[in-house]
């Protein structure tokens, strides 16, 4: 009854419902004197809802006039359904950005490019031969851009290339801002970069401050005491007698004999601490820094991710020109020849040297703005036993240095291998860097012997395991992940031109790709080393063809080490060595998944690590072996046996870590220290 009264005086009004008509702009007299409701209308509406309020549910309609609406959105149960709906969006709004800021303020430092994978480092000479010449080039290493991918390795490393006068590797430059003409051309060098970021692959290449070549434009302006470049280089007066020089100082270089060269234009000695073709530049001269500065910002600017440094200790010099004290203080003085006869107090690491590679950092940083394009910066410094010297270069926390200086160490690794070898050198390293910064490991390198030579064949694919699963940055030689080793007749190799060091010849050969003439490294008649005669075998095509091979396991470490929390940020903590093993765990706070590696480096042995560690569970499994055989059986926590030069990756569940316990407190290490959360599934930095 009362709907019928309310529709009967609504049609006794006139009122026709015509929807809804879109707002086209247009001002009320351009309405339609039909469309626009009467004063007697308004009125009927006011006074019919009014007086049927309490006991006629009217219900909204289309095309409803505002004053209906507005009725109706002042009732309670819109109005209430409308604040409680405001505030609701208020709260979760405030919620989320809470929830945002505290997730950010409360988030690890993400781990960067060059912390998340190994460096690949390639020596392209002997890496692929484009033009068939012989010598590996550029284009070369653009050809094989795949295998990187194959590896999954995101960080190359590429040896010097600059041109240079033909002299220890390179290193001699003649023009830091061109590419020598053996390897292709700067355009070569450009399509390379490109290819390689194209794959989200960084590139990192040598930076050689200490000196050029004697054919360097600098040097010769400097021989004839031009302008400013007179004192470019360590310049002293010396004694020349009849072809006899006196030099000013007993100072050896690092290949023997005095570290002065007598200069029959300048007459003059000039310093060299490497060889003759290689004379130092003077640091101490304001000019050469930002000579160097503006080489750095050269390679930058073309997109160069990141450089080593090379020879850093050697910077600079003291001014004194004293006499370098003598390890033997009865040796005769005019018979020392060899650089290992002084202590080298005034020609490494002096004052004001560290200063220079802030001021390359700081350069760095200019360029490390854009997000993701972070410049890396490591260091080149073989303090040997004094690690403390090595570790200077980190920096400190209040100004920044290198990221890491290499860690040459394992490249110490001989025919004496033995778990507590290992022990010794990781533990070092560890227990002398400074808290929350990042290591690195490297077992092979240009001028070393392979490490399937230098320790034997037996222990390559656990030495892989080990670099691997240590925290921190690894660096692979080219041909490590395959096991290549050295070619002994290589030392009878020719090379007129001197570039190279016979002696260091068979870790430089060829790259073993097929099976094919040369190994696919070049088509050519005669490469410029003869290739190791095992390449039928241990080359790339073979090895991906076998599941247990080197190459195999090399890419199932890097997934692992990929996908586990704990390998690749975790912490790592000692846990067994003797004389044939090595073994420590990476855990990660919250996670109750722990890996631990047992490594054989000896003879064949079994260790009762449950004796050790009473809280291990008994068994574990057997994530990865370097005996593919192995890769998933139970093991015995309390029986773990290892033949000679095996490495197993065992896994287990505990939520005990060791690094919690005060037996384990000076022998576990963490650099960017992590938790997890598992019930939002994300790292944390507050544990």
């Amino acid at each position: 009854m009362d709907e019928e009264a309310n529709s009967v005086e609504l049609r006794k009004t006139g009122v026709e419902n015509n929807g809804f008509v879109a707002d086209q702009g247009t001002d009320e007299s351009a309405i339609s004197e039909t469309r626009r409701p009467s004063q007697t209308e308004a009125n009927v509406y006011a006074v019919k809802l009014d007086s049927f309020e309490d006991s006629i549910p009217l219900k909204p309609y289309a095309g409803m006039p505002k004053e209906v609406l507005l009725h109706f959105s002042n009732k309670p149960c819109y109005k209430i359904t409308r604040e409680i709906l405001f505030w609701l969006i208020i709260i979760a709004t405030l919620a989320i950005i809470a929830a945002t800021i505290t997730i950010i303020a409360l988030s690890p430092k993400c781990l960067d490019w060059w912390q998340r994978s190994p460096i690949y480092q390639v020596y392209p000479k002997s890496f692929r031969d484009s033009d068939n010449d012989g010598s590996g080039d550029l284009k070369g290493v653009q050809e094989k851009i795949d295998h990187f991918v194959y590896l999954d390795v995101s960080t190359v490393w590429i040896a010097p290339f600059y041109k240079s006068t033909l002299k220890d590797y390179r290193y001699a430059v003649d023009d830091f801002r061109d590419v020598d003409p053996s390897f292709g051309s700067m355009i070569d060098f450009d399509n390379l970069l490109a290819a390689l970021h194209d794959k989200g692959i960084k590139v990192i290449i040598d930076l050689i401050p200490n000196h050029t070549s004697n054919k360097h434009n600098w040097f010769q302006l400097s021989r004839n005491s031009t302008d400013k470049y007179t004192d470019y280089y360590i310049w002293r007066n010396c004694t020349d007698n009849e072809g006899k020089v006196t030099p000013p100082n007993n100072w050896v270089s690092m290949y023997g004999n005095s570290a002065w060269e007598y200069d029959d234009v300048r007459r003059q000695c000039y310093l060299h601490q490497f060889r003759k073709e290689q004379p130092d530049l003077n640091f101490y001269n304001p000019d050469v820094q930002n000579e160097i500065l503006d080489i750095i910002k050269f390679w930058l600017e073309k997109g160069v991710d990141g450089f080593t440094v090379d020879a850093a200790k050697f910077l600079l010099e003291a001014e004194h020109l004293r006499d370098e004290p003598q390890v033997d203080k009865t040796q005769d003085p005019t018979t020392i020849t060899s650089y290992g006869e002084l202590y080298h107090d005034y020609t490494t690491t002096q004052v004001g040297m560290h200063d220079i590679l802030r001021d390359f950092r700081q350069t760095m940083n200019t360029y490390s703005r854009e997000p993701g394009r972070y410049r890396f910066m490591g260091t080149e410094s073989n303090d040997q036993n004094t690690v403390a010297k090595t570790m200077m270069y980190y920096g400190n926390s209040f100004i920044q240095e290198a990221d890491f200086p290499l860690n040459f160490y394992l490249l110490n690794l001989g025919r004496d291998l033995s778990g507590n070898s290992i022990y010794d050198i990781v533990n070092r390293w560890m227990k002398a860097m400074p808290k929350g910064k990042w290591p690195h490991w490297m077992v092979g390198s240009p001028s070393n012997p392979r490490i399937a030579s230098r320790v034997g064949e037996d222990y390559v694919n656990v030495i892989n395991m080990l670099l691997l699963t240590l925290p921190g940055t690894p660096t692979t030689y080219y041909g490590e992940e395959l096991g290549m080793q050295d070619n002994p007749t290589a030392n009878n190799a020719t090379d007129t031109s001197g570039e190279h060091n016979p002696a260091e010849y068979p870790e430089k050969t060829p790259m073993q790709w097929d099976t094919s003439a040369n190994a696919g490294f070049s088509e050519a008649n005669k490469t410029w080393l003869p290739l190791n005669q095992d390449y039928e075998v241990v080359n790339v095509e073979v090895q991906k063809t076998k599941p247990d091979s080197t190459l195999n396991l090399y890419r199932d470490l890097l997934k692992l080490r990929k996908n586990e929390l704990p390998l690749h940020r975790g912490w790592l903590c000692y846990a067994w060595k003797d004389n044939n093993v090595f073994a420590y765990v990476r855990e990660i706070d919250g996670l109750n998944k722990v890996f631990m590696m047992v490594l054989n480096f000896g003879a064949k042995s079994s260790v009762n690590l449950k004796e050790q560690i009473p809280d291990l569970p008994a068994q574990a499994k057997i994530r990865l072996s370097t005996i593919s055989a192995n890769n998933g059986k139970p093991v015995d926590m309390d029986n773990i046996n290892t033949e000679r030069g095996e490495g197993l990756i065992l896994e287990y569940k505990t939520n005990k870590p060791l690094h919690n316990k005060d037996k384990f407190k000076d022998h576990c290490f963490i650099s960017e220290k992590a938790c997890y959360s598992s019930a939002f599934d994300l790292l944390y930095k507050n544990c």
